[in-house]
């Protein structure tokens, strides 16, 4: 889920996690790629940022993270916005 902040370049973003398999996720990081989008709906850029995991996960458990992204203030001049979407997940 993205939730738009007061500032254009950047966003709240919470992502639920569900550890599927038979033991705790104890640390890891998930990769969150922010697309920097024009008015026209083009995508110009995407910066991607790693964040940790909100380990522990239990087995079979669900958890959610919040992170405030953001990108540089230049890269998002008026009329364009951002949307940040999970790349990548690693557990360990």
């Amino acid at each position: 889920m993205r939730v738009a902040t007061d500032r254009r370049w950047c966003e709240k973003v919470t992502v639920t996690f569900h550890n599927s398999g038979g033991t705790a996720a104890r640390s890891g990081s998930v990769t969150l790629g922010t697309h920097i989008v024009g008015a026209l709906g083009i995508d110009w850029a995407t910066v991607e940022s790693a964040e940790p995991l909100p380990a522990p996960i239990g087995a079979g458990a669900h958890k959610d993270g919040t992170w405030t992204v953001c990108v540089d203030a230049w890269r998002v001049p008026l009329g364009m916005h951002i949307e940040t979407r999970v790349v990548s997940v690693s557990w360990t």
